[in-house]
């Protein structure tokens, strides 16, 4: 099979273009920009193109039929590459329909984890405990690990893990063998109109699913769960990972383990899980990078900052405005553990034009530690702040989904540059 990947650099479709070649499949694609993930599935020989015109697809098509397009969630339907892709009669579909497919063609038994926090960690440390256990696995994680690719097909595995992402019903696609549901807590309402459309589609995966492992809480909005098991508090008390949220996500996986049948001390695996890149990673002495966006991944990860120092600094950029109109009343004790916070302008992306853009001091109104709060924006004063709060100590924990995590980086990379001259 001949597949055209369309944002080949992205973490979605990169990781599942990197399963689809380990897979045997011909491939190729193409994206706006180079990247991290463009230039390692160049120095594996894939061909990509950053020309988006539709020009490189109708050349590569008529050269060698492509059977397959697929694209990123991100791009419009209007399109050149996806236009062309149309009328040159070729299938298309998002990324999870194929992936799907190749599950279903290796015979590959589908753990697929999903919930509104903690998916990816989850299933990073799933691939991580597997691994340590010497189970042959294939997977696919929206991150990148210190341990291996974001995305991989082992020949000869039972299992395929897999991040299954709710936004767009993505999730929908697949009817897991296990799943694992870290957490439901509404999100994206560009996509669930109501709370209870958005608890019905988690509804729908666990009824899709062979079995499932969830938390009770959780288990009490889905309702009666005849195909699971549900955990407690006590089911985390063996793990002793930092942050209360990592200890839930380990005991999730741990139990699955159990339940798998798959032999070797799954506790003392995980307990050597050395993270994923944007979740908690450190970048430099007192500065780590959180991919969160979210009240309670708010909390959760200050909360994993306190266990580690007293004197938190956090530096936070909203995600998307029309996520900021259901998030803005919900904005009040998540914020509590940290002594001080600059708060961003939100980083726009798939807005509502008709939507006012809601400012930080419209934001932050319902905060509890409201004195904690300083409007900021990502220049030149915030980063001597940082430094500022590095040097004494505190620990700088940048926060955003956005623009953030980019612009500390590079920060830290013209910082370093100026120390070598």
């Amino acid at each position: 099979m001949n597949i055209y990947f369309c944002g080949i650099g992205g973490v979605g479709i990169g990781p599942l273009a990197e399963i689809a070649l380990d897979a045997g499949y011909t491939i190729q694609g193409s994206d706006k920009n180079q990247g991290i993930v463009t230039e390692h599935l160049e120095s594996r020989g894939v061909s990509i193109n950053y020309d988006q015109s539709g020009s490189n697809l109708q050349q590569v098509h008529t050269k060698q039929p492509v059977d397959w397009f697929v694209y990123t969630a991100g791009i419009p339907d209007e399109h050149p590459e996806l236009v062309m892709a149309r009328s040159l009669g070729i299938r298309t579909s998002k990324r999870d329909e194929l992936l799907s497919a190749i599950i279903k063609e290796k015979n590959l038994k589908l753990i697929g984890i999903t919930g509104t926090h903690g998916k990816t960690t989850t299933t990073a440390m799933t691939v991580w405990t597997m691994k340590k256990l010497g189970i042959p696995i294939s997977y696919s994680i929206g991150a990148t690990m210190s341990f291996g690719p974001s995305g991989h097909y082992e020949p000869g595995s039972k299992y395929f893990v897999y991040e299954c992402d709710e936004f767009d019903r993505n999730f929908l696609q697949f009817d897991p063998f296990l799943s694992m549901v870290t957490s439901i807590d509404y999100d994206h309402p560009d996509v669930y109109s109501t709370p209870e459309d958005y608890v019905s589609a988690f509804r729908q995966f666990i009824d899709q699913s062979e079995w499932c492992l969830l938390w009770r809480n959780d288990a009490n909005l889905v309702g009666e769960i005849k195909n699971g098991w549900i955990l407690g508090a006590h089911d985390a008390s063996t793990i002793k990972l930092s942050g209360q949220h990592n200890r839930d996500n380990a005991s999730l996986v741990v139990k699955a383990m159990e339940r798998l049948g798959i032999d070797g001390n799954a506790v003392d695996a995980i307990n050597t899980f050395p993270g994923t890149n944007r979740h908690f990673e450190k970048l430099a002495a007192n500065l780590y990078s959180d991919y969160g966006h979210h009240p309670a991944e708010i909390a959760a990860t200050l909360q994993q900052a306190k266990e580690l120092n007293d004197n938190v600094v956090l530096v936070y950029q909203p995600h998307q405005n029309v996520r900021q109109h259901e998030l803005r009343t919900r904005y009040t004790d998540c914020f509590e553990q940290a002594n001080l916070v600059y708060w961003l302008p939100t980083y726009l992306t798939r807005e509502d034009p008709e939507l006012s853009v809601l400012t930080p001091a419209e934001l932050s109104t319902k905060v509890t530690n409201h004195d904690a709060i300083n409007i900021a924006d990502m220049d030149d004063a915030l980063w001597a702040n940082i430094q500022k709060a590095q040097t004494e100590n505190a620990l700088v924990l940048v926060m955003g989904a956005g623009s953030v995590d980019g612009w500390i980086r590079k920060k830290l990379a013209q910082q370093s540059s100026a120390t070598m001259f």
